[in-house]
């Protein structure tokens, strides 16, 4: 019994040995580099990544040439939020509110203009500087950023092709304006300001 006894210790101890020895090499080869990235903020990263606009999208004929600039204070970023929540409630994509933004940035720097006295175009005001005479709405109406970009995304809307065409061919198609050319220059400012507010 004694023996018995001594041959199951002993087998046992040759088995954790071998086990140990086939275990070992396998152990040796593992990675044992400490990990350092975080993954839930690697998935966030890609979150962030994919819910921004894609610039390919915000500008899909490139930049034009002789693009201009503006600072912008917290009233102005307030109405390019306000253009982009509306052209959300009008259903349409990030290009609408680049257009959108381009064109007011065009017409009153983003600024909410009431009526300008002798300086003012006829009675243009707003952000887009639509005139009551010619049916865009009330002074109270075009002077509210939610109810004038509404205004004038309807007006984009009935533009056919309007997606396809430069922006300041589509901007000029909805305005009318006397200086057709000149929605371009705030291009790459309005798709950076849609890229960096469209999520927020």
């Amino acid at each position: 019994m004694n023996t018995m006894l001594r041959k199951s210790v002993l087998g046992i101890a040759g088995l954790a040995f071998t086990g140990g020895l086939f275990a070992g090499p396998v152990a040796a080869h593992a990675d044992t580099t400490p990990v350092t990235s975080n993954p839930v903020a690697a998935v966030q990263a890609d979150v962030v990544r994919a819910d921004k606009p894609d610039m390919g999208k915000l500008l899909p004929h490139g930049t034009p040439s002789n693009q201009s600039h503006v600072e912008l204070n917290d009233e102005q970023i307030d109405n390019v939020k306000a253009i982009i929540a509306a052209t959300k409630k009008a259903g349409m994509d990030e290009r609408a509110a680049v257009v959108s933004i381009a064109t007011a940035l065009q017409e009153s720097k983003l600024e909410n203009l009431g009526h300008l006295g002798d300086r003012n175009d006829h009675d243009s005001q707003g952000l887009f500087q639509q005139r009551p005479s010619s049916g865009w709405g009330t002074v109270e109406q075009i002077t509210d950023p939610e109810y004038s970009t509404l205004a004038f995304l309807k007006g984009l809307k009935q533009v056919d092709g309007w997606q396809d065409m430069p922006l300041t061919q589509a901007a000029q198609t909805v305005q009318v304006s006397a200086y057709p050319d000149h929605y371009a220059q705030w291009e790459q400012q309005a798709a950076d300001l849609v890229a960096q507010h469209w999520t927020s």
